[in-house]
């Protein structure tokens, strides 16, 4: 089982972006310490949800400073980027890291951003697959030219080539985050694994990955590749002496940030916006999750793990909103639960 953070770099009321972010870069390096297998890195504009407007750019920063561990983004939006431009990011830190790198890349939501930088609804409505495509073929071809609806370019080489890279793989590990039967198919088409979010339980993941397995098989894919396929399952994890105090600690911080952040998206068309109830969510989160005395937590991940068939994990770390907390929860979770984990 391979076990990881989640890291959003929330900002909490009353803290600034600075503090966020030191807590972020600060939770990611105890992360490796601790013996965790991955920090993951969500990416957001312009919303205190979460501080880090460019995940890769994060992801270069923390692959720097460690040695050891796994640095993925959680995800990169990619209707809001040219798929070249962030493949050849992708190839670089995969170079450069010694191929430590997993690129997470999503849809994302119907937000200004796409006002913002240009791409229009369009793009996050119907151009994801060709977004996909396009990033997928830099990362495993030679030359690539594009003939799509919003991109066109005549051949060009790929520098560098991400299957240049001394490592094992061919070149970066990619991942696509889920959250429909179409996205599903989408990964499924392509072989890559998938993100499954914190808002759902084991039996929709559970789902979900029997939809991609259907899929995969039906494109064809092997055997092997489809049990081979090394899905992600993100969640929350708190962990005290009392699975009260954990929840406790969440229970206090987290609504206040849920409701500041949530409330801060704003829609690029004007479209009215459904947002969840920010103490409700808290405490579907809490049940959810590995949120508890160690012992619960290694009984949740190993729970989840057997009912869904996915064996890799990041977990939000930062639910209490204090650095200090934060560390500690990372150490106890590398110290106390990890070991008990086949």
């Amino acid at each position: 089982m391979r076990v990881g953070s989640f890291v959003l770099a929330a900002q909490f009321p009353g803290q600034g972006e600075g503090e966020a972010l030191h807590r972020a870069v600060r939770s990611a390096e105890v992360a490796e310490e601790a013996g965790l297998d991955t920090v993951w890195l969500a990416e957001h504009h312009f919303v205190p949800y979460g501080t880090c407007p460019s995940a890769i750019t994060l992801a270069a920063l923390l692959l720097g400073r460690t040695r050891r561990i796994r640095v993925g983004t959680a995800v990169s939006v990619l209707p809001t980027v040219h798929p070249v431009a962030l493949g050849e990011q992708a190839a670089l830190l995969h170079h450069t890291s010694g191929g430590r790198f997993t690129l997470g890349v999503g849809r994302g939501g119907p937000w200004v951003d796409l006002e913002v930088f240009g791409a229009g609804l369009e793009a996050y409505e119907k151009g994801f697959p060709e977004s996909l495509e396009l990033l997928v073929r830099w990362l495993r071809e030679a030359s690539v030219a594009a003939d799509g609806e919003r991109f066109r370019f005549r051949e060009v080489p790929v520098v560098p080539r991400p299957s240049e890279a001394l490592t094992e793989a061919p070149g970066p590990e990619v991942v696509v985050a889920c959250t429909s039967p179409a996205s599903v198919r989408l990964a499924a088409e392509r072989g890559l694994s998938m993100l499954l979010g914190m808002h759902v339980g084991d039996e929709e993941k559970a789902e979900m990955v029997a939809l991609w397995r259907q899929h995969a098989r039906a494109c064809g894919r092997s055997p092997e590749e489809i049990l081979g396929a090394s899905h992600v399952s993100a969640g929350v994890c708190q962990i005290a002496d009392r699975r009260v105090d954990a929840a406790e600690t969440l229970m206090k911080a987290m609504p206040g940030w849920l409701k500041q952040g949530l409330e801060a998206h704003v829609t690029v068309d004007g479209r009215t916006r459904r947002m969840r109830d920010p103490l409700a969510y808290t405490e579907l989160l809490c049940g959810l999750h590995p949120v508890g005395t160690p012992r619960l937590c290694v009984d949740r991940l190993a729970a989840t793990s057997e009912r869904t068939g996915i064996s890799r994990f990041a977990l939000l770390i930062e639910g209490s909103g204090d650095l200090a907390a934060t560390e500690e929860n990372v150490r106890r979770l590398g110290a106390e639960v990890l070991p008990q984990l086949v």
